[in-house]
Order: structure tokens, then C-alpha cells, then sequence
């Protein structure tokens, strides 16, 4: 075979390509009319975790799972809009990597609204005015983002999904030198992730803290002087040159995201239980808590403490588990907790991503 009858072969497999993603998108419009009469959420983690996972286990290469997972991702995308349109808020502006991370979850097929803050996501989808929204929670090297953690305890959306998303910041400016730079603006977790680089490279430079990545980048348009530490997304959106890539200090880093909704996903095999709750305070409270889990063989992976807020030195506990609100195992935990805990609230069960 010559090089034109393999483009031949290759014309021939996309247009057998589009027949199927069509014949796909058929059985999607009719699911989607199933789902409305019986008023079931459109967006179906569990489900969806469920398609991801077949496709990888049928997939024998050369393309790569991560190259699979994009392009499926993309389809049940597109698929989900015809059923019907979803419009998920993020933690903004445009370019942040929560807009980053919303495009990963939900695909492009999505219509996306930036939100200033992050008590801002949670009123759009409160007010019904977006379906979802989507706010970072936790930092792999800087810890937990107390600001949502704090608006569960004043809202009562659920967590209908997670994120991992892999951070990786760059320097962006309107300029094309690093010796140009004066200073330096993004908020305080990417700068903290970017310390000892700032500090190498860019020693004496004043740096500046602002709310987000994204409003970083955006204050460096048409000033060569200034830069931002922001996402490769902040540059395409604001014009902005990279002028340092990966200039993170931990090439692990990573942040978790969620997803924030009115919809609880079914058990998916791989799920994780997010739970609110105080104890009382005295010796021993949070230590016969934490046995609950244990006595039913509950893995916890995070726990976190928060103020109460209207007590000084009171606290209340977050804590994620392996599992699903529906698995014996844990609701049995979830009642025993409850007869010694002055509260317990489910924030949610959901797939636990990779």
C-alpha cells in the first residue's frame, strides 16, 4: 500500500467513525427523554466512570488511556448536551485552573459561567441559575481550602463529584524577557507552590497576592513588566506570552475539585462519603468518633478540623471515607456515629477519582 491508499483507509474509518458517534448520540437523545419524565439528573457520574472504565479495559493501543479517556470524554460530552444542556459555575475568571478542571469533568459541550468567588458558585447553583458548579477543595502539597469547606456548613448542596486535577503553573507576561520582570502577581497557594522558583529566578522581585490565577493573568495584559503565575489555559485567554513552564517547586502537585450539585449519584463499585459532624467537648469525644470508622471497617482519607464559629474552641469535623452511603458497612458507621455525635450531616457520595 501506498501513502494515498492508506489515506483512503483512513477516510473511509471516519466516516465509519461519525456513523457510530452518531448512532451513539441517537440512543443518548432517547435516554435523555427517559430521564426528564422521570426527572433523573442528566449528569450521571457513576455512569460515567462506568463508560470511562469499559472503554479502557477494550482498549489494546497504540493510542494511550489518558489519549482514550480525552476523546471518550469528549464524546459523552457532547452526548449529555443533547439530552440536554448543562451549565456548570467555577471558581473564576476564565483560565483558572477550576475552569480547567470544569472542562475535564464536563467536556466543552457545556456552557460555563466564571463566579469571583468561590461563595459565588455555590449561590449560582443555589438559585438554580447554573446546574452545577465546581470549587477546589484541596491542595496536594498546601492542605485544604477552608473557604469551601466553611460554605457546607451555610449551604445544603451536596458533592455530586471529584476531581484530580494535576497543577502545573507557568510565568505568563505581555512581555518575552524574564529580565524584564518586576513583579509578579497570583494567589497565595501558587505562590507558596512557586516559592523556591521565585526565589531562584526571580530573586528581589516584589510578589503580589490576588484572588485568583486567572485575575492574576488578566492584571498583566499590555504590562511587559509584570508576570503571573497561571495556568497554559490564562495565557490563550488573555494573550499572554509563557515565558517559564512548570515552574511549580513539586512536580506532583496536585489539586482536588468538586463538584456541587442537588443530585445524588447510585453506587458506582469505587465511590467516597463525605460527612460533617461535631462531637461533644469533652476528653475522648474525637477519639471514639474516629473508632466508629474503624469498628466497620470504614478507610478514612481526610480529616479535617473547623471553628464552629459561634463557640470559641468548638470545633466540627470533616471527614472523607471510602465508600458509599448505601453500603451497609457505612451506614452502620454513619448510625453508630450518630448516637454520640451532636450531629452528623452526609455532604455527599460520590466516584472517587483517580
Amino acid at each position: 500500500m501506498d501513502i494515498s491508499d492508506i489515506r483512503n483507509e483512513i477516510d473511509n474509518i471516519d466516516k465509519q467513525l461519525v456513523e457510530m458517534i452518531n448512532k451513539r448520540a441517537e440512543c443518548a437523545i432517547e435516554i435523555g427523554k427517559m430521564k426528564n419524565k422521570g426527572s433523573k439528573s442528566i449528569f450521571a457520574p457513576e455512569r460515567e466512570v462506568q463508560v470511562l472504565s469499559g472503554v479502557l479495559r477494550n482498549n489494546k493501543g497504540p493510542l494511550a488511556d489518558k489519549a482514550i479517556s480525552a476523546i471518550f470524554r469528549e464524546v459523552i460530552s457532547a452526548c449529555r448536551a443533547l439530552e440536554k444542556p448543562i451549565s456548570v459555575a467555577y471558581f473564576g475568571p476564565a483560565g483558572s485552573h477550576t475552569h480547567m478542571a470544569s472542562i475535564l469533568k464536563f467536556g466543552d459541550s457545556t456552557d460555563f459561567e466564571a463566579c469571583n468567588t468561590i461563595p459565588d458558585v455555590f449561590s449560582s447553583v443555589e438559585r438554580r441559575d447554573t446546574n452545577y458548579g465546581v470549587v477546589p477543595v484541596e491542595n496536594s502539597t498546601e492542605g485544604v481550602i477552608n473557604h469551601t469547606l466553611d460554605m457546607f456548613l451555610l449551604s445544603d448542596l451536596r458533592i455530586c463529584a471529584e476531581i484530580n486535577a494535576p497543577i502545573s503553573h507557568n510565568l505568563l507576561s505581555s512581555g518575552d524577557e524574564l529580565s524584564q520582570i518586576k513583579r509578579v502577581y497570583s494567589i497565595g497557594t501558587a505562590i507558596a507552590q512557586c516559592r523556591n522558583w521565585l526565589a531562584s529566578h526571580l530573586p528581589g522581585v516584589e510578589v503580589l497576592e490576588v484572588s485568583s490565577t486567572s485575575k492574576a493573568a488578566k492584571m498583566c495584559e499590555g504590562y511587559p513588566s509584570s508576570a503571573a503565575i497561571a495556568s497554559a489555559l490564562a495565557a490563550k485567554e488573555y494573550h499572554l506570552n509563557v515565558l517559564e513552564e512548570g515552574i511549580e517547586d513539586n512536580p506532583h502537585n496536585k489539586t482536588r475539585f468538586l463538584v456541587v450539585g442537588y443530585s445524588k449519584p447510585q453506587p458506582s463499585g469505587k465511590d467516597k462519603t463525605s460527612v460533617v459532624y461535631a462531637v461533644p467537648h469533652k476528653a475522648g469525644s474525637l477519639y471514639h468518633s474516629l473508632r466508629v470508622f474503624d469498628n466497620h471497617d470504614v478507610n478514612l482519607t481526610m480529616i479535617e478540623s473547623r471553628p464552629t464559629k459561634q463557640m470559641p474552641w468548638e470545633y466540627i469535623f470533616f471527614a472523607d471515607c471510602q465508600g458509599h452511603e448505601a453500603d451497609e458497612n457505612m451506614q452502620a458507621a454513619l448510625a453508630e456515629l450518630g448516637q454520640m455525635a451532636l450531629f452528623v450531616r452526609v455532604l455527599g457520595s460520590y466516584p472517587e477519582a483517580d
